[in-house]
């Protein structure tokens, strides 16, 4: 079989990447060489710019694939393009969507594929939405060979799962408190990236699953408070949490606070009941506290890894002393 990732070198397809050639795939990457994440071994790597169409098609050239996954797209614009690019070149054409695109604040748990896509929050999911939509039209309408695969919140030993990733970490070791949001008590799903990809291999060019939509996430449910205690335990330290409205902090970052209100904020757990019909042996076996120990041996083997940013370690200041001020 025949595979192009479109990108191939993030958190995520970094993972699959490594898998799929692992299981006889013949993989392709086509981007641009900027990632400082290594290519791995055995891709075939294709230079261009899948944004500059004309680029694109002649780093393409004649080549035809089983299968071409667009872990790159943001907006129905981007989709549309590599569907004019892409319409002969690709047996099956994978669409990375995400699951903040369900409907928030859910109305029932646990989230299957079906629930309605909804988010007033946050723009990134809203344009998520929007590419689901022309997708399923191009589907309908020319047989487009369409597959959505929606991430929640997947990780691998470089991200920690905080809005200003070291920074907290920093605090932590400081003794400072770091900023929780709400009550700390909503279940949040985190998912490793070797996890997600025995799922997600099994997609790739299988004809059951044109026109199809799949979430892949673990089974692990875990509060924010544990969260940051599993973090704090891998960093050698117990943190000090202060918990804040995420209305709060949206007030005071607007970014910041439409990743909670669009997504973080509300309880979120998956029924993975349908990418286990196609992917039997997906069954994620790496918990949290294990991938939080790897995250901060990452963290901790090079120094230069450990940066602070300036502006989100005030602003954690100024909200925990708003609130413990209360």
């Amino acid at each position: 079989m025949k595979v192009l990732f479109i990108g191939g070198t993030g958190i995520i397809s970094t993972a699959c990447s490594e898998l799929a050639v692992q299981r006889g795939i013949e993989l392709f990457h086509l981007n641009r060489g900027q990632s400082k994440r290594p290519t791995p071994a055995g891709v075939k790597v294709l230079r261009g710019d899948i944004r500059q169409p004309g680029a694109a098609a002649a780093a393409l050239g004649d080549l035809r694939f089983d299968c071409v996954v667009e872990w790159m797209a943001f907006s129905p614009e981007h989709v549309q393009s590599d569907i004019d690019l892409l319409r002969r070149r690709a047996g099956q054409y994978i669409f990375i969507s995400s699951a903040s695109v369900y409907q928030k604040p859910p109305r029932s748990l646990p989230v299957i594929e079906s629930t309605p896509l909804h988010n007033p929050y946050w723009e990134y999911s809203r344009n998520k939405a929007a590419c689901e939509t022309l997708l399923g039209q191009a589907y309908r309408q020319e047989g487009f060979p369409m597959t959505v695969v929606r991430p929640s919140h997947t990780y691998d030993q470089t991200l920690l799962p905080f809005h200003g990733g070291y920074t907290n970490v920093a605090r932590m070791r400081a003794g400072k408190p770091v900023v929780v949001h709400g009550d700390g008590t909503s279940l949040w799903t985190m998912t490793h990236a070797r996890d997600f990809a025995v799922g997600f291999v099994a997609l790739l060019g299988n004809p059951h699953t044109l026109g199809e939509t799949y979430h892949i996430t673990s089974d692990e449910w875990l509060s924010w408070d544990q969260i940051y205690e599993l973090v704090g335990q891998a960093a050698g330290v117990q943190p000090r949490l202060v918990h804040v409205p995420s209305e709060q902090i949206a007030a005071l970052d607007a970014g910041w606070g439409a990743s909670l209100l669009g997504d973080k904020a509300h309880t979120m757990i998956f029924d993975n009941s349908k990418i286990r019909r196609v992917a039997p042996d997906f069954n994620p076996v790496i918990p949290f506290w294990r991938g939080a120990q790897e995250i901060m041996a990452w963290y901790d083997a090079d120094p230069s890894r450990q940066v602070v940013d300036a502006y989100m370690d005030e602003l954690q200041d100024r909200l925990c002393e708003m609130q413990m001020s209360k």
